[in-house]
């Protein structure tokens, strides 16, 4: 017999003064990287920050192409360049900003490709990542883990295993 399956995820509302040094400035990098975005079609500019376990932060911008669907999403463009450049680097924080051409931040969540994107790196590294997103009139979402915004994410342990 079908019985339901109740889900519950934990999500914090702050603000800037609840953060720690270390949020506040992911948060910080995420909002001053939307000045590097590159949305010239669709003038909505989005930054995304990592933290390293070094303290350093990494950062990504959404990158927009005449050739749509070409483009790509800062989380991924984020995720993919420290891959790339610095794949010894574990991410202990991230946040994700976005805002207009013209006007304030706005709450926004991650799309789905980034939501997937986002759920293989906290696998690989086979550790939460705390995420915090902006969430309407001013606030900030804080997720304890990446896998809060896709509970049921697909990931390297659903492959059945190659067989040689």
């Amino acid at each position: 017999m079908a019985h339901p399956l109740n889900l519950t995820i934990t999500v914090e509302v702050a603000t800037e003064a609840d953060l720690t040094p270390a949020e506040l400035a992911t948060w910080q990098a995420a909002r001053a990287a939307t000045d590097h975005s590159y949305a010239p079609y669709s003038h909505f500019h989005v930054g995304a920050a990592l933290l390293l376990d070094d303290g350093t932060i990494f950062r990504g911008t959404n990158q927009e192409n005449a050739a749509f669907p070409s483009g790509l999403c800062a989380e991924r463009t984020a995720l993919f360049g420290l891959a790339a450049s610095q794949p010894e680097r574990h991410i202990v924080g991230m946040a994700v900003a976005a805002r207009p051409a013209q006007g304030d931040f706005v709450a926004v969540t991650s799309c789905g490709a980034c939501r997937q994107v986002m759920a293989e790196y906290e696998h690989r590294q086979k550790q939460a990542i705390p995420l915090l997103l902006p969430g309407p009139d001013g606030s900030i979402y804080r997720f304890q883990s990446l896998a809060d915004l896709l509970p049921f994410g697909f990931t390297p342990d659903d492959l059945p295993e190659a067989k040689a």
